[in-house]
């Protein structure tokens, strides 16, 4: 309340503004449900009192024993989980996406195989149980959203839970669990687009088909005679095993948006259509500040490249570039690559005020990207993309005018507490400091990009220099200290930046100059098959260096 009055006053008297900046702020409340190890109980608990209600209903031999199992399954996936994906493991809600995609597939087979074996439909009679059952649902909805590690994680001990559903483990049912689970997350691997889901349903489909001929879940098949065979119940079959997987990829498909958007996770998918250069703001930004637009494409293409080359989502890293610096549109004119060099605005302005200026545009960026509602990811490398660097050029201009007044204050006796005191924080971004990889490659591209323009004549050699130099600036600055980045990783990511600006700074030959011809000349009576046999000269370039 005190923070409000005192703004108003200085509104009053002219020295605030009005305009609020959006800034992001956390929910601590959710924050500790996120990691409130009494939330991770509560969905363990839940967990296993839905295994207890799938294995006790219903008329089978020895639940009890069953479930003992079923407890031991879970304390492996427990320690499992805990070992080779700490992270995952902190986080209440990604616990509960892990283990509730597993628990819907366990009751969806539960309710599958009661009904064929009960008779209630004619149509789902006991042999195609096995065939209908959605094997692959667990390992492709957490393949896609969380990554292979995940998906093969639910494909083991979503196969294990459900081979003890009915009594005895059935051997069958495991193993076409597991390899149909395996199978979908290879084909899973990088999924950009939703027709991918699609073929991975097929192959999916194609792993059970094969699985269930090979167990004797189809037919039974008799190669002497061929015509013995009751061929239009094997075809039913064979469509059954092979839509299974088709059908489970588009369910998953159509889940995928909204489990995207309950649980705060955004996969290729998501980021494939964020890329859509015609978003408000890139549109503003081609018309507005031009010069920012084409810098934030040539750091897309460097960023994807290194993403690429680390193992690092290339695709983030290409749409985060080119939102990076969308704060410039609120003052366009004040950033090299937006003037127009006929008159500088910052010759009007004190070092000062043009850090001021200069640094805002990360506060603007983050303001703008909560307006139009963008992904906390790309906010996160808005925040991030300049760590807590310092603003050399105009720091320095201020050392210098510093030391002018100090110059000129010997001579006007001027006291030495009368001048300007200059601080390096003043002219540093607030940060954060790049807290991921792909936050660390943007910032790096951004950097080498905008250097990049100043070379005159690049070379191979200028290029590799220019890279390396600023690469260990920003190491020995510390910006990279936050972000898991390896030394080893550094190297790619700086071989593909001098991979990238050789093909974008290359140099083109000296085209001779052509003389110009006067209208009516004799070359222009020439008919069009003398002109075709007429030899170029000697000096022309091959058509290629063009």
């Amino acid at each position: 309340m005190l923070d409000f009055f005192k703004r108003s006053r200085l509104i009053r008297r002219g020295l605030a503004s009005r305009k609020t900046r959006r800034r992001r702020t956390r929910n601590e409340l959710l924050r500790s449900l996120e990691y409130s190890p009494l939330i991770k109980v509560l969905v363990f608990a839940a967990f296993i009192a839905g295994l207890a209600f799938l294995i006790f209903s219903g008329q089978q031999p020895e639940p009890t024993k069953n479930f003992i199992i079923a407890l031991l399954f879970f304390a492996t996936a427990l320690t499992q989980l805990w070992i080779n994906q700490p992270q995952t493991f902190s986080q209440s809600s990604r616990i509960l996406l892990v283990f509730g995609v597993i628990l819907v597939q366990l009751t969806f087979t539960k309710l599958i195989l009661v009904l064929c074996n009960s008779g209630t439909f004619k149509f789902l009679t006991p042999e195609l149980g096995p065939l209908i059952a959605p094997y692959a649902f667990a390992p492709l909805v957490l393949s896609v959203l969380l990554g292979r590690i995940q998906g093969l994680f639910a494909a083991v001990f979503v196969s294990l839970w459900s081979s003890i559903l009915f009594g005895k483990i059935d051997a069958p049912l495991l193993v076409i669990g597991l390899i149909s689970g395996f199978t979908a997350v290879y084909l899973t691997l990088q999924v950009r687009r939703r027709s991918k889901l699609v073929r991975a349903g097929f192959g999916v489909g194609l792993a059970i088909w094969a699985l269930a001929l090979t167990f004797g879940l189809i037919g039974p098949i008799n190669l002497f005679p061929p015509m013995a065979n009751d061929w239009p119940m094997i075809g039913l079959q064979s469509a059954c095993a092979i839509g299974n997987g088709i059908l489970t990829a588009m369910v998953v498909g159509g889940a995928l948006p909204i489990l995207e958007h309950l649980f705060q996770v955004t996969t290729d998918i998501s980021w494939l259509e964020a890329s859509d250069l015609n978003h408000p703001l890139l549109r503003r930004m081609t018309i507005e500040a031009p010069g920012t637009y084409h810098h934030s494409l040539v750091v897309a293409n460097l960023a994807e490249a290194a993403g690429e080359g680390i193992g690092a989502n290339a695709t983030l890293c290409r749409v985060c570039a080119y939102f990076h610096d969308i704060g410039k549109l609120v003052k366009p004119e004040y950033f090299t690559e937006n003037m127009n060099f006929e008159r500088n605005p910052h010759d009007d302005l004190a070092p000062t005020m043009s850090a001021l200026i200069i640094l805002a545009h990360v506060k603007e960026g983050v303001d703008l990207a909560l307006k139009h509602k963008l992904n906390k990811r790309i906010i996160d490398i808005i925040q991030e993309h300049h760590g807590t660097s310092l603003v050399y050029y105009f720091y320095q201009r201020a050392i210098q005018q510093q030391e002018d007044a100090r110059a000129g204050g010997k001579i006007m006796n001027i006291r030495e507490e009368d001048i300007p005191e200059v601080r390096e924080e003043s002219f540093r971004y607030n940060g954060p400091k790049p807290q991921t990889k792909e936050s660390a490659i943007v910032s790096l591209a951004d950097m080498v990009e905008s250097a990049s323009r100043s070379l005159e004549k690049p070379t191979p050699q200028k290029i590799e220099q220019l890279v390396d130099e600023l690469i260990e600036e920003r190491i020995a600055d510390r910006q990279l200290d936050d972000c898991d980045l390896t030394l080893g990783e550094l190297k790619v990511i700086a071989e593909r930046f001098r991979f990238t600006l050789m093909t974008m700074l290359h140099s083109r030959i000296a085209y001779p100059k052509q003389e110009p011809r006067l209208f009516g000349s004799r070359d222009d009576n020439l008919r069009p098959d003398v002109m075709a046999e007429t030899r170029k000269p000697a000096s022309a370039p091959p058509i290629s260096a063009a």
